[in-house]
């Protein structure tokens, strides 16, 4: 069920408020000696504006959603492919300062806020929900670092010193532990949760999401820790997980363009995922993988995400001119292939008539799909974790593990790709598909005996569109769907196969060596993206 406009907006917390306090406190942040290290702990931060600051940055910081979605994980997973910012993850262009910046800014601001937040309000009645509702959310920026890296600073992280690197396994096991205790933790009947962007201090809902949380990590197990990924998929499961599309994980962001040169940090008001697309001029197009798997299957997303436009970098996203219905008149679905610029494979120009404007030859450009203006706005909604994922997630749980998830794979197959097509409604000026346009596309993709896993993870891929690191790691963990290595046509790729985890940055190689050095062996003695996470070990 897809909540209200009313309830939306009791969700939705005035981020601009919130701005002016966030900008000294980051700013605040950012002098350290070292990586990991905070010098400069304030003695009386309020835990809950540290909450909004880590809350906001996740998906409002534009260094890092630019660097680790638009140019690494999104045409990794090829999503997304032709701008040439897109080279890096789409032509597997070597930059370890490009795949560092999640781990410079992360260790300087969000982790370190949160683990102090955590500090803070550890053993103290009254904050004993807004503490939960931390270390929650301290599990959740961790899981994006481990997920990229693998080994990382964990256990001494935050803490004035070297640290050493935890392994993924012992992460992973206190993630579990900590969503545990975290979910059983919260009480309606204690403490409100401020400064909250994500649920606006509900505490069912945090719940949920715990659980939730849980299940999404234990599944990525399912290649190293069968037994592990099972038992823990049943607790979570148990615990209760989300059950309706209302319960999704969002942060509705404001209808402002992110900056690098705001003050302090840069605003973080917006959408910094949008802001990526449109930030060099020539957003990014759909692969040809993404919209032949769209138009294989004859998947209704196809017309509501997939348009074209008149390449023009200066006019606002919004206000783009729309030609799609002139040009798949024409030429249908036309995407860039991956590893490929906007201005590879040249199109001659294509006349057709645009209302208002008159006769126009549309430019190669100009005939590469594009995603939608709802899915760009700058105060799109960033979801974080949905109901769809969590029923897609189900599906898989029930097929590798039997029934005792509360309903067959396909029961919850299906609710996971409805729950991804009514989702696309969560964004302004979003469409609601139709029952019968959904209950005809399921039907005519139904979950076929022997390919279970690959047709679930298929419909991940699409849900997770927008959430490139999501979709990488689960892309990583199931081997779906099976993705042809891009290749670059204007420069070498510098990896025959498509890497499989972020490189550390030079500054933690130069500044924590001895504990840098320890991680080595796990990676095959070398620092490398083509190493593979312990979770996504062969």
């Amino acid at each position: 069920m897809i909540p209200s406009k009313l309830e939306k907006m009791k969700k939705h917390i005035n981020l601009y408020t919130w701005l002016t306090v966030l900008v000294l406190f980051t700013a605040s942040c950012k002098k350290f000696g070292d990586t990991n290290v905070d010098p400069t702990r304030s003695s009386n931060m309020d835990p809950s504006v540290q909450l909004t600051t880590a809350q906001l940055r996740f998906s409002g910081d534009l260094n890092v959603n630019q660097r680790t979605n638009i140019m690494m994980t999104m045409p990794l997973v090829q999503h997304i492919a032709g701008s040439y910012v897109n080279r890096y993850g789409g032509a597997y262009l070597r930059d370890p300062n490009v795949m560092g910046i999640l781990w410079e800014d992360s260790y300087g601001n969000d982790i370190v806020n949160i683990i102090d937040a955590v500090k803070r309000t550890t053993s103290l009645p009254e904050k004993s929900n807004l503490n939960a509702v931390c270390r929650i959310m301290k599990v959740y920026i961790f899981s994006r670092m481990t997920d990229l890296y693998g080994d990382i600073p964990y256990s001494e992280a935050g803490q004035g010193v070297k640290p050493k690197f935890d392994t993924q396994q012992e992460i992973y096991n206190d993630f579990f532990k900590e969503l545990k205790e975290a979910s059983l933790q919260l009480d309606a009947s204690k403490d409100a949760v401020k400064g909250d962007v994500f649920y606006n201090g509900d505490v069912n809902a945090w719940k949920k999401f715990a659980n939730s949380l849980r299940l999404r990590y234990a599944m990525r197990l399912v290649k190293i820790d069968l037994a592990k990924a099972k038992a823990e998929a049943q607790l979570a499961f148990d615990s209760g997980v989300f059950t309706t599309n209302s319960d999704v994980c969002k942060v509705d962001h404001e209808d402002v363009r992110n900056q690098y040169e705001a003050s302090g940090r840069g605003d973080i008001r917006g959408n910094a995922v949008s802001e990526s697309f449109h930030k060099d001029g020539v957003p990014g197009r759909f692969t040809t993988t993404f919209l032949e798997q769209l138009r294989s299957t004859n998947d209704p997303r196809l017309k509501y995400m997939v348009k074209y436009y008149v390449d023009n970098a200066a006019i606002p996203p919004i206000n783009r001119i729309d030609i799609t219905e002139q040009i798949t008149s024409q030429i249908g679905y036309n995407g860039i292939i991956p590893g490929h610029y906007l201005w590879n494979d040249w199109n001659n120009p294509l006349p057709i008539t645009v209302p208002g404007t008159g006769t126009y030859d549309a430019s190669s450009n100009d005939q590469k799909a594009q995603p939608a203006n709802f899915l760009l706005r700058f105060n799109a909604p960033f979801l974080h974790l949905t109901y769809s994922e969590v029923e897609l997630l189900l599906a898989e749980a029930t097929v590798r593990f039997g029934s005792t998830f509360g309903g067959s794979a396909t029961e919850h197959y299906q609710k996971g790709i409805e729950a991804g097509i009514l989702q696309l409604s969560y964004f302004p000026g979003g469409p609601t598909a139709n029952n019968t346009e959904i209950s005809t596309f399921i039907s005519s993709n139904a979950l076929l005996p022997g390919r279970e896993i690959e047709l679930i993870n298929k419909q991940l891929w699409l849900t997770l569109f927008l959430n490139g690191t999501e979709a990488y790691s689960n892309w990583r963990r199931s081997g779906f769907p099976v993705l042809t290595p891009g290749k670059g046509v204007d420069e070498p790729s510098e990896s025959l196969t498509i890497p499989r985890r972020f490189e550390y940055p030079y500054t933690e190689e130069e500044q924590n060596r001895a504990n840098f050095e320890k991680v080595l062996p796990a990676l095959g003695g070398t620092d490398t993206w083509n190493a593979r996470v312990w979770w996504d070990k062969q």
